[in-house]
């Protein structure tokens, strides 16, 4: 069995403005910095009862940035992993939820159906989105075959290892907590999955919106 904790990346502007960031590679706002820092911290501490062995992240920054303060304190380094990108949403990259039907309507009814085949303009399909992630988590455990691993990645990718793990299909909507730097672990054996802990924020619960950095 392989413990793997996918933490979402920290807080960034975009998010804020509800704007699809997809594969735009936008950086971490002083918030989310800040929560990538709490985050070490809280991390650092639960190594203690065992330890991880590999870090690894989605290639956008807002992931590898969110990561870095961890590897700097495990001593680890950040793996890059093409695969832990979120989905591309091709043309709704940068549109604003509530500007998405005036401006791209026929982009936002395909992504709106929920259906895994349905093509979104520059995008990625949801199933073939589903499949990356699901082989991208299937093949670390398998490197990391009994021991604890970190993956930073982005909301859309905790959204399909909360369906995978639990059976729900793609065409039901959301019900997962997808939180900023929060701690999301699932058991992953025989390439089976199990959850054991989600949307864990303690660490930042805490933490001020218009916190910065000193």
């Amino acid at each position: 069995m392989t413990e793997i904790w996918l933490i979402r990346h920290g807080e960034t502007d975009w998010n804020r403005a509800r704007r699809l960031q997809g594969w735009q590679d936008t950086p971490l706002n002083a918030h989310g910095i800040n929560q990538a820092r709490r985050l070490a911290e809280r991390l650092e501490r639960d190594a203690t009862s065992g330890p991880f062995e590999a870090i690894y992240s989605s290639d956008l920054r807002r992931a590898h940035d969110t990561a870095l303060p961890v590897a700097e304190r495990l001593g680890l380094r950040v793996r890059s992993e093409p695969g832990l990108r979120e989905r591309c949403y091709g043309v709704l990259e940068g549109v604003t939820m509530d500007r998405m039907d005036a401006e791209q309507p026929e982009a936002a009814a395909a992504w709106k159906s929920r259906d895994p085949d349905r093509l979104l303009d520059g995008g990625e399909t949801l199933r073939q989105f589903h499949n990356r992630v699901v082989a991208t988590v299937d093949d670390v455990a398998e490197r990391h075959h009994g021991g604890r691993v970190l993956l930073f990645t982005h909301g859309g990718v905790l959204d399909i290892v909360w369906r995978h793990a639990h059976g729900i299909p793609l065409t039901h909507a959301r019900d997962a907590a997808l939180l900023n730097a929060g701690v999301n672990r699932v058991a992953v054996e025989n390439r089976r999955w199990r959850v054991m802990g989600w949307g864990d924020i303690a660490h930042i619960s805490t933490l001020a919106a218009d916190d910065i950095v000193p």
